[in-house]
């Protein structure tokens, strides 16, 4: 690397361990491509961000802080153990990310982490490591997600080549330490993500067995919705003398608007559609074309949806009697193209479905807006394809959506009939 290439700090290059095949393509970051010469101090720098951390965060197109991150960075940055309270999509990824990459002294050795992030799932295990991986280049760390479902010996040779930050599950992470393929001894920061989350899923013994692997001196930071019950346990217990941050009361409600990214095949999306309409009553199904809003309709049809197309080469008069049928609630889903759309004012729309990510987040908000009205919560479900995920990215960071990558689903997932069992 050329001195004008090196990023600020004098960060020494990253090694990059061989990824897994089941998640090379999900998580590798971008080469970084910016020099010295194009960096620009982002916001972040304001909070005490060392100048090779904000220059990732400029090269990983991050610039300015969330709520979350302005509170919880500084505390952090000065090695004091944080509690945070903040709701996904918040923001929390950057706000243990950017002092965690920031504070570590170790590199990370064979098998011998030097930072640990314990999540609930696999998505979000995947979700942590693609945020924070191209910020890590630029510092010269690497990350490696560890879940079960993903080969074991695969990652095992990722953590034999020099890993520092671990993104990990529980299950697998025990399974790795019980057969002494990975060690903690040597772990200076650990966070645990969603602990919320991973108390409600049963999780806490087995966090706190791996917290008690944790020998060395190290900063503990705990973000979850809620800081009571297992939670406050586990702050008791294994944090020391933490400061709170939050950007919410902690009576807040939920908001009505729940904004869910699914990955899907093409050859099963109207089944998809089929089946997050079965169970969230009307439904608008958005489409970018006309061509595309007469199959999707022909489609459901053939699966039993009561389903009907609204486009411009449609006579006016036909429009709005499958609008009436939709309002009277013959009809559970409306197939429409966003001018067709621009009149419906209808207050009992559970979901908008968009059939392919919208172009931008104007129309993404306009579509959304049909729904979750009158105090009535709503759910905004964009279908992606296997190429249009940075596309997802865009829009996410647009809203100012923590941003994450699909969840894959298929149209036999239970989920998709009760959206409230994803966690979002």
């Amino acid at each position: 690397m050329s001195d004008h290439s090196r990023p600020p700090g004098g960060a020494r290059q990253a090694r990059r361990p061989r990824k897994p095949a089941e998640y090379r393509n999900e998580i590798t970051p971008p080469a970084l491509t910016l020099s010295l010469d194009d960096y620009v101090p982002t916001g972040f720098i304001d909070l005490g961000v060392p100048e090779n951390v904000d220059f990732g965060l400029f090269a990983a197109g991050f610039s300015t802080p969330f709520a979350i991150q302005t509170k919880a960075i500084p505390v952090a940055l000065t090695g004091r153990d944080v509690c945070g309270r903040a709701k996904t999509g918040s923001g929390k990824t950057l706000a243990f990310g950017v002092p965690l990459l920031a504070r570590l002294r170790g590199e990370g050795q064979p098998c011998r982490p030097t930072a640990l992030v314990l999540v609930p799932t696999r998505e979000l295990a995947l979700q942590v490591a693609e945020v924070l991986a191209p910020v890590a280049i630029a510092c010269g760390r690497t990350v490696l997600a560890v879940y079960g479902g993903a080969s074991r010996q695969q990652q095992i040779t990722a953590l034999q080549a020099g890993v520092d930050v671990v993104v990990a599950t529980p299950l697998r992470l025990i399974d790795l330490l019980k057969e002494n393929e990975l060690q903690l001894d040597g772990v200076e920061i650990v966070v645990l993500d969603e602990a919320d989350r991973m108390a409600d899923d049963g999780f806490t013994p087995q966090v706190e067995w791996i917290l008690r692997k944790v020998t060395a001196p190290h900063q503990t930071m705990l973000f979850s919705a809620t800081l009571d019950g297992d939670v406050a346990h586990l702050v008791a217990r294994y944090m020391n003398d933490p400061e709170e941050v939050a950007v919410d009361a902690a009576t807040d409600t939920v908001g009505t608007m729940h904004h869910l990214f699914l990955a899907v095949h093409h050859m099963d999306k109207d089944r998809v559609v089929a089946a997050i309409a079965s169970g969230l009553g009307k439904s608008i199904v958005f489409c970018q074309t006309k061509r595309t809003c007469d199959r999707v309709e022909r489609n459901l049809q053939e699966l039993g949806v009561r389903a009907s197309a609204i486009h411009g080469d449609l006579p006016q008069a036909a429009r709005e009697r499958a609008l009436k049928r939709f309002t009277d609630g013959e009809l559970s889903v409306l197939v429409a193209t966003d001018v067709a759309a621009r009149g419906i004012d209808i207050d009992d729309i559970g979901s908008v479905i968009h059939y392919e990510p919208a172009p931008d987040v104007k129309d993404y908000l306009h579509r959304s807006g049909r729904t979750a009205r009158a105090g009535r919560d709503g759910w905004a479900v964009t279908l992606a394809e296997y190429n249009q995920h940075t596309q997802v990215r865009i829009l996410q960071r647009a809203m100012r959506l923590e941003p994450s990558l699909p969840i894959e689903v298929f149209s036999n997932n239970p989920m998709l009939k009760d959206l409230t069992l994803f966690d979002v």
